[in-house]
């Protein structure tokens, strides 16, 4: 049995799932988005201007909490948007399916019957994006 081989089917079938292709549409949608791509870029150029006062040998506070105010502002507004909350359910719903394939995977790797094992429940939460990226801290 290859391994490897099984692997590739089952991205295959992830790549199926409605929940995948939900993500994918969103991810897109996202992408073509004039106004999200501009808030994007607005955000990393607050980024990098506050990485660079940062860096500096005497950083001048006023000049980073402005920044911080701003980065704040953008990334509300960017967050905010409708096309941006369904991205995040969406990808909420991918890394709670993979998350769960994962323990599967743990389970049989520890010796666990692959055809009855059954991951502990997920914990339930509404992730709106803000506690985190990975929504790790949800839980």
């Amino acid at each position: 049995m290859d391994i490897i081989k099984l692997t590739r089917e089952l991205g295959a079938a992830i790549q199926q799932d409605e929940r995948y292709l939900n993500f994918a549409k969103a991810r897109e949608e996202n992408e073509k988005d004039a106004e999200l791509n501009d808030l994007m870029a607005q955000i990393q150029m607050v980024q990098m201007n506050y990485q660079m006062e940062a860096s500096k040998e005497e950083p001048d506070s006023a000049k980073m909490q402005a920044y911080e105010e701003q980065f704040n502002t953008v990334y509300t507004k960017f967050m905010d948007s409708d096309k941006m909350k369904a991205y995040e359910a969406a990808r909420a719903e991918i890394d709670n399916m993979m998350n769960y394939v994962m323990q599967i995977l743990g389970l049989c790797v520890n010796g666990a019957d692959p055809m009855t094992c059954e991951p502990e429940a997920p914990h339930e939460h509404n992730c709106d994006g803000s506690c985190c990226s990975d929504c790790s801290g949800c839980h």
